[in-house]
């Protein structure tokens, strides 16, 4: 059995590792963190988890050397992970972060976008945690880099076109709509329900953190460096992220080709679903699950590339896939504890 803790456990993807981990048969959360509600019953806060964590209470160690795990899944915010990271594996814990901390491999890239950075020694050693491109380097990690929301549906759709060379690698265009959750659990005036409701906008236009992230995990897999256009829009429900990626396509490209090239290049994955040809995907076909769902279409009169995935924000985008990678750093079949299906509704 795996002893498992969540540090940071009473945000969303907090909550929602709980939730997963409920359903995992080789794994037991031994420790739950939070300095909000320290001290009391996990199902006090979330009573969804009555019957699953009666015995768990929210705790705030003082010195994270003691939490007596062999996972550790941080899930604080950016910034506030780069200590707690530091002391997880030093006692000896694999970590998955799921903060943006360790993502981006070059330290000044960090600085720009985040600010300064205490543990820069860390980055080199971090796995980028999208077990699709890098389920290799991540079975040998003791330190994951779980991905970001945004990035894994841009990448998961675009990966399959630029590692095959069908599309221009210099004009790709990204437009991305993410449920409400995706911006935390926190109190703010943009995210609560008044605001929300009835409306739909974009936001951070031209300047969301994730930008970097996307270009480095695209330029990977291009072999080349890659500027893209992202732009991210707050849809007026709870969770899910549709990501709808447009490029230039190469002469002679249909969407037979297209359709043939993304069901080879995922045909082995347990988590990434090519539709059948005229078929787009929706978020609420992949709510609740480790799913990725992915519809292409090549518009040959205009000569470009239309992609359309939908991915749930805190599960595939955040707290399934840490999941799926503690699975692989503990030597486990990779769907374990994460094969259901989605809610329909």
């Amino acid at each position: 059995m795996i002893k498992v803790a969540v540090i940071g456990a009473s945000g969303y993807t907090g909550s929602e590792l709980l939730r997963l981990l409920t359903l995992h048969p080789d794994a037991e959360v031994v420790e739950a963190t939070s300095r909000q509600y320290r001290g009391m019953p996990v199902p006090e806060i979330f009573p969804a988890l009555r019957g699953f964590y009666d015995g768990l209470a929210f705790s705030e160690p003082a010195d994270l050397k003691g939490v007596g795990a062999d996972v550790a899944f941080c899930a604080l915010p950016h910034g506030a992970s780069q200590d707690a990271v530091a002391a997880l594996l030093h006692a000896g814990c694999k970590v998955i972060d799921l903060s943006a901390d360790f993502r981006l491999r070059e330290a000044e890239v960090y600085r720009a976008w985040y600010g300064e950075h205490k543990m820069e020694g860390l980055l080199k050693e971090a796995v980028y945690g999208l077990p699709e491109l890098h389920r290799n380097e991540i079975a040998g990690a003791r330190l994951v880099a779980n991905p970001g929301c945004y990035p894994t549906g841009a990448a998961l759709a675009l990966a399959p076109a630029l590692k095959e060379g069908v599309i221009d690698a210099a004009s790709i265009i990204i437009d991305s709509k993410s449920g409400v959750s995706g911006a935390g659990r926190g109190a703010s005036l943009d995210s609560s329900f008044v605001e929300v409701a009835g409306g739909f906008k974009a936001y951070k236009v031209g300047c969301h953190r994730h930008t970097p992230e996307i270009e480095q995990e695209l330029g990977a897999i291009a072999g080349e460096k890659i500027s893209v256009t992202f732009t991210p829009h707050l849809l007026p429900t709870p969770r899910g992220i549709l990501t709808t990626a447009y490029a230039r396509l190469k002469k002679g490209v249909n969407t037979a080709r297209l359709h043939e090239v993304y069901s080879g290049f995922y045909a082995s994955e347990p988590f990434v679903r090519v539709l059948p040809e005229g078929r787009f995907p929706d978020i609420k076909e992949v709510r609740c699950s480790n799913y990725c769902d992915i519809g292409v279409y090549a518009d040959v009169v205009r000569g470009r590339m239309i992609v359309v995935s939908a991915i749930d924000n805190l599960v595939k985008g955040a707290s399934g896939q840490a999941v799926q990678n503690m699975n692989i750093v503990s030597g486990l079949k990779e769907d374990k504890g994460l094969k259901t299906p989605p809610t329909p509704f």
